[in-house]
């Protein structure tokens, strides 16, 4: 018998319905715990930034939780949220995203300078208007950098759940390590590199989308 090739596209052919689920089910664990620590992160951040004695005590915190090994936090979930199930996944994907967002969304309101703040209060925006109109929008490529670490991470965490029963694509190390069988790593990890590629390019496209200034002013540099 000739040596087992590292990919057989036959395998993979038979099996590309399920490799399909496992992917949509890796996307939305990996994702949905990304847009729930950022709305989190946002009021959080918005205290933090407001309140700098609430600052250290929230990142503190943050960061003890994003130090905790994630493998053993799931375990610690199943009592709670059961075996197998999205929220064993979700639920400490969403703390280790806040960890990255809160500093992130803190950072970029920090740095809006002094100097733009009163210029808008001279023009009479109220607390709100200026948050929205003016300092979120300066904070936005620093928050979005932030996203970006959060996105590519939970995307690479949520493989680590299929040793609990629930993983996306992390199913596939699991079958192929057991089975002795390369085509189903390596289909995991390709797929897991091209979702995080693409959700990471379109975090860069929606930055220039907020931020048309900066892009502009990128040009006018290059130009000089």
């Amino acid at each position: 018998m000739g040596e087992e090739p590292l990919v057989r596209w036959d395998w993979i052919g038979r099996n590309w319905p399920e490799i399909q689920e496992l992917l949509a089910d890796h996307i939305i664990m990996a994702l949905v715990p990304v847009v729930a620590g950022l709305l989190l992160a946002l009021p959080l951040g918005l205290a933090g930034a407001r309140w700098r004695w609430l600052y250290q005590p929230t990142v503190g915190t943050m960061n003890v939780i994003y130090s905790l090994p994630s493998l053993a936090v799931f375990i610690v979930l199943i009592p709670i949220t059961g075996l197998a199930t999205r929220a064993t996944i979700i639920v400490p994907l969403t703390f280790y995203a806040m960890a990255v967002l809160i500093p992130a969304v803190v950072d970029g309101l920090t740095s809006v300078p002094e100097h733009v703040r009163q210029s808008a209060v001279a023009m009479g925006f109220t607390p709100l208007r200026r948050l929205l109109r003016v300092e979120l929008p300066i904070a936005v490529p620093v928050v979005l950098a932030g996203l970006r670490v959060a996105t590519v991470s939970s995307i690479s965490l949520v493989s680590v759940g299929a040793l609990v029963g629930r993983g996306g694509l992390g199913y596939l190390f699991i079958d192929g390590w057991q089975r002795q069988f390369p085509t189903p790593i390596v289909v995991g990890v390709v797929l897991t590199a091209i979702l995080a590629a693409v959700a990471d390019l379109l975090l860069v496209v929606a930055q220039r989308w907020l931020t048309p200034w900066s892009t502009a002013r990128s040009r006018v540099r290059e130009a000089a």
